[in-house]
């Protein structure tokens, strides 16, 4: 890319799992890059995502409205990835996902921003019975709002090398021989974050209409049950898959949501109870992965390249000799 066509962008959460593989996607493309995250101190490592120079953290927290003011001051594109998987502290569901996603929209439209691209979920409706969802939709109507031709991206649940989704369950597969299952019969449509990062590259570009809700899926479907058990196999374990009552798994998951780090809240039972796949309306609108011209990943290709590291013997389990 010319130094004519390359572009400043601010990539708020540009640390995090999507971010991370976002900004070296951007930076291949030779764009300047500010990572706008709350602990710059803690992001030096998005550097050598790119060239010398090219990617600089920078320090913003999204319920701050000056500091996302001075994050993109300049820039030709804004990415919003912030958001959380559950609440603590002063990160609220609302403040980042609904007033936090507001703020950005706003300074974007003030500063003269060409492209906002912001990051939601699949199932995002602000009249959903989650709370996670539904900050989601209320923070696509304020986006929207404030920025009107903003490209709303909405993923499945994203999996890849440092994902806390199959991560998550074949750690615990390590650790316990029976599995919980809750919300087994739920669809999921896993999207490569490889995927993601791509099609919020061809967005930030110029290469999908503004003003429209995009729905990212992988190439397959499959329940909960389906996962974990496809989990398992890559993990070379027989864990005994247990489906939990979903009145058992609130009760659990309130407990839990106390912990600083909970594997489990209350909120998040809820939200496995509905499918999470890539709506009729999208495929009819070509509102999908599609539209970026991408073909998703399939599971069977990327899992076994990390989850590996959770069977019995790591790398080395296929060499080993069988039991006689």
């Amino acid at each position: 890319m010319s130094n004519d066509t390359a572009k400043l962008i601010t990539i708020f959460g540009g640390s995090g799992f999507v971010g991370r593989q976002l900004v070296q996607e951007l930076a291949k493309q030779g764009h300047r890059i500010r990572v706008a995250v709350r602990r710059p101190d803690l992001a030096g490592d998005t550097k050598p995502l790119g060239s010398v120079g090219q990617v600089q953290p920078i320090q913003a927290n999204v319920r701050f409205p000056e500091s996302v003011i001075r994050a993109v001051k300049g820039a030709d594109v804004v990415i919003n990835l912030t958001g959380i998987k559950f609440e603590g502290g002063k990160q609220k569901f609302d403040a980042v996902h609904v007033e936090g996603a507001k703020t950005v929209a706003t300074a974007a439209k003030i500063a003269g921003v060409e492209t906002l691209v912001h990051m939601s979920s699949i199932g995002a409706d602000k009249k959903a019975e989650s709370h996670y969802s539904r900050s989601k939709g209320l923070g696509e109507e304020a986006v929207l709002k404030e920025y009107p031709n903003a490209i709303i991206m909405r993923p499945s649940i994203i999996f890849g090398l440092h994902d806390n989704f199959f991560n998550m369950f074949a750690a615990l597969a390590r650790l316990s021989p029976v599995m919980p299952v809750i919300g087994g019969d739920s669809k999921m449509q896993p999207i490569y974050v490889g995927d993601v990062a791509e099609a919020f590259a061809v967005a930030a570009n110029g290469g999908v209409k503004g003003g429209k809700a995009y729905e990212l899926g992988g190439s397959q479907v499959e329940t909960m049950r389906e996962l974990m058990q496809r989990m398992l196999v890559e993990c070379d374990r027989t864990n005994m898959l247990v489906s939990v009552p979903t009145g058992l798994a609130k009760f659990k998951g309130s407990l839990l949501q106390i912990l600083p780090n909970p594997m489990l809240t209350a909120d998040q039972v809820v939200l496995l109870q509905s499918d999470n796949v890539v709506s009729p309306e999208a495929v009819k609108q070509k509102r999908t992965l599609k539209a970026f011209g991408i073909e998703p990943k399939t599971m069977a290709a990327i899992l076994p390249t990390y989850l590996w590291r959770f069977r019995k013997n790591g790398q080395y389990e296929a060499n080993m000799p069988t039991a006689s």
